[in-house]
Order: structure tokens, then C-alpha cells, then sequence
């Protein structure tokens, strides 16, 4: 909303310095302010609320050293982080860019689908929360838009270069790269980036290249599947992940950081140019949402790092795992997710491992067997007597190994 004002101010009145709201760092540089301010100033007011609302976690006893002491701890946190969300983005982004509307979107829908379960654990006394299977379509119904707004929606381009005659009936550019004369165009796409690859990108159709020609006119069925997979897949590992204080938070600021970077150089012309890496005409607004976001989990984090004042629940941990995926999917980098998001990924195979080997051992020898003291992976590190603050450092320090691999990665051919 400022933006559009200051441009009105600009285009309009003499003042000094007004056109600075133009420039795409200087609104990611006050989102992130604004997101710290409106986190930790007003976070501070709605725990209060919360307390004094008795909104707080109901714990079952583990085993877990210090857990018990959690108890009554208040809850739906993730209100905060929303709020520190969406409010410097409505301020400092630009909301007739689609991209930014696909964010908020997703922010609130999975933020709300989070927020029902935590009303339902905390106000209706129901341990179990929202059923799995609503959850599940809820993550499912937002891929769904997503993938469909992604695949059809005519202002979701790509920029790629191209030989004379053209193919696509697009407006045509001409540039030098170096000595070289290069034409490009901005057109419909199922490319997506992927390491390793020929030019680091790979199109989804050419998965159904074994049906022969005409095989193009079923990407979207394979698009849609990736996308339902990796929505649903890295929001819940988000919120498997917040189980102990600053955990989720702290590796979700990590590689919000990096996909900033990664927005920034994708929809930034002269750097994707010389980094040879996809174009994608205004996506470069989405550096304003990764501001807002990185901001909102760093302002948490002051009151959500050991010892806990306060939880994210639900609401915090399914918006954040979407924000990650869509964000992701979006600059088409949803293939370096099982990098970036090493920390999740791990998480969810731990639980996945435990679940499947304790039914397989249960069947076959009548009695189940664990592979790790308890799941997910931060529990098993809590039963060996490893203090929470250097659980959560170590992760730390392996998401931030990771996001810099995920960035090296985009250059190695």
C-alpha cells in the first residue's frame, strides 16, 4: 500500500528522495524492519493475551528431560509470525504482481488450516487436533491453485534464449551476452531448475517422453503431482521439526535468507545473465515477501529459543512449510528442496523409518523394534542426553551448510 502511495508522491510532487520506494532492496530492507518491530513489540502483547487466555500446550510426558516444565507454555504463536508476515508485504510489495498474491494466499490458507488445529487441541480439549486426512486436503487444495495458477496463468513466464526463426508467437529481445548476440523470449513454461543438469534445467514433460510424440500435452498432469508432493512434504516436515524451542524457527529464517538470494538473482536481468541461470520476469518482488518472512521468524525467535515463552503450534509450523514450498516452487527451485531443506527432510525420514521398521518387526518377529531411541531425530539426540540449545545449534549449523551448498549448486554444470 505505501508503495503505490509514494509512487503516486513521485510521479506527482517534487519531493526529494520519495523515489527510493521504487527500488526493490530498499523495500525488502523496511520489510524486514517493520516484520522485527511488529514480531517482537507486539509479539511481546500477544503472549500476554495468550496467558492470560490460558491458550496454553498441553504436553504428554515423553521421558524428556525439562519437558514436562513446558507445560501451560502458551501456544498459537504463529500468529505472530503471520502478522510479521503479512503486514509489511501488504505495505511494501506490489499487490497486482501474482506472484506476491500466490504468497499471501498461501500464507493465509495454510496459517488458517493450522490455526484450526491448534483451536481444536487447545479450546475443545482434543489431543489429536484437525483429523490428518483434512490437513492432508487442505495442503492438497493449495497445491492444486498453486500448480494451476503456475501452469496457465498468462503473467508466469519464463525468459529463454532462442534461435531465429521463433517458434512462439511472443515479442522477441535482443541483447549481448559478452560478444555474443542473444534473442530471448518470455514464454509459457514447464522448466524448472535442476543441478547437474544440461543448462541446470530439466522440463517436467520430458518424464513422459517414453509415450512418444505429443507427450508435452500431459506436463501439466506430471507438474501437478510434483507440486502436490512437495507442498504437502516440506509442510510437514515443518511442523514435525517444531518439537523443541527455536528448532523450526531458526533453519526456517536459514533458508528464507537463501531463497531471497535466489529470488533476487532470478528476477534480476543482469545477474541471471551473468550467472546463467533462469530468467523469471518480476519474480524479484518476492524478495519483499522473503524479507517480511526471514524478519517474522527472527523477531519469533527472541521469544521462541530456549526457554521457550512461547510455541508456534500449528498455525506457525504448516504456514511456514508452505511459504518454504510454494516460495520454491514459484522461482523454480522446488528441485533443491531436499537440499535446502535438509533439516525437514531428515526429520520426516526419521519418523517414516521408525513407524515403518517398529510395524515391520511387530509382524515378523511379534514384538516392534526401533532403529532410533525415539522419533523424530531431535527426540532420539534429547534421549542421549544432548542439552535442546546444542541440538538446535548443531541444526543450525547443518541448514546453513546446506543453504550454501543449494547456491554452489546453480553454478556447477
Amino acid at each position: 500500500m505505501l508503495y503505490y502511495l509514494f509512487t503516486y508522491l513521485s510521479k506527482n510532487y517534487s519531493i526529494p528522495g520519495i523515489g527510493v520506494f521504487q527500488y526493490i532492496t530498499f523495500r525488502m530492507a523496511m520489510a524486514v524492519i517493520v516484520s522485527l518491530l511488529v514480531t517482537t513489540v507486539y509479539g511481546r502483547r500477544l503472549i500476554d493475551y495468550l496467558r492470560f487466555k490460558q491458550v496454553g500446550e498441553t504436553v504428554r510426558n515423553l521421558g524428556l528431560e525439562g519437558q514436562m516444565q513446558k507445560s501451560g507454555t502458551p501456544t498459537m504463536g504463529g500468529i505472530i509470525i503471520i502478522l510479521g508476515i503479512l503486514i509489511p508485504t501488504l505495505l511494501f510489495a506490489k499487490l497486482d504482481n501474482i506472484y506476491i498474491v500466490m504468497m499471501l494466499v498461501t500464507t493465509i490458507w495454510l496459517g488458517l488450516i493450522g490455526f484450526l488445529d491448534d483451536y481444536i487441541k487447545v479450546f475443545k480439549k482434543n489431543k489429536e487436533g484437525l483429523a490428518g486426512k483434512f490437513k492432508i486436503t487442505g495442503q492438497v487444495g493449495l497445491a492444486l491453485i498453486i500448480g494451476w495458477t503456475m501452469y496457465f496463468h498468462t503473467n508466469i513466464t519464463i525468459r529463454q534464449e532462442v534461435k531465429l526463426p521463433v517458434k512462439y508467437d511472443v515479442p522477441v529481445d535482443f541483447h549481448m551476452r559478452g560478444d555474443k548476440q542473444v534473442y530471448t523470449q518470455d514464454i509459457k513454461s514447464t522448466k524448472t531448475t535442476m543441478p547437474f543438469y544440461k543448462n541446470n534445467e530439466f522440463d517436467y514433460a520430458k518424464v513422459l517422453k517414453f509415450l512418444g510424440p505429443g507427450y508435452e500435452h500431459y506436463a501439466l498432469m506430471v507438474f501437478m503431482v510434483f507440486v502436490i508432493v512437495i507442498i504437502t512434504a516440506v509442510s510437514n516436515g515443518a511442523n514435525i521439526t517444531d518439537g523443541i524451542d527455536g528448532l523450526a524457527t531458526g533453519t526456517s529464517a536459514i533458508i528464507g535468507l537463501t531463497l531471497a538470494i535466489l529470488a533476487y538473482v532470478s528476477g534480476n536481468t543482469l545477474i541471471a545473465d551473468y550467472l546463467n541461470i533462469m530468467y523469471i520476469p518480476n519474480s524479484g518482488e518476492l524478495v519483499i515477501f522473503a524479507g517480511a518472512f526471514v524478519g517474522a521468524c527472527v523477531g519469533f525467535l527472541w521469544y521462541n529459543s530456549y526457554p521457550a515463552q512461547v510455541f508456534m503450534g500449528d498455525t506457525g509450523s504448516l504456514a511456514i512449510g508452505g511459504i518454504i514450498a510454494v516460495f520454491a516452487i514459484i522461482i523454480r527451485k522446488e528441485l533443491l528442496v531436499p537440499v535446502l531443506c535438509g533439516v525437514f527432510l531428515v526429520e520426516n525420514v526419521s519418523v517414516m523409518m521408525q513407524v515403518g521398521w517398529f510395524k515391520f518387526t511387530k509382524r515378523k518377529y511379534g514384538e516392534g523394534r526401533r532403529i532410533f531411541l525415539m522419533a523424530p531425530l531431535h527426540h532420539h539426540y534429547q534421549k542421549k542426553g544432548f542439552h535442546e540449545s546444542k541440538i538446535v545449534t548443531r541444526f543450525w549449523i547443518i541448514c546453513i551448510f546446506l543453504a550454501i551448498i543449494t547456491v554452489i549448486t546453480l553454478k556447477l554444470r
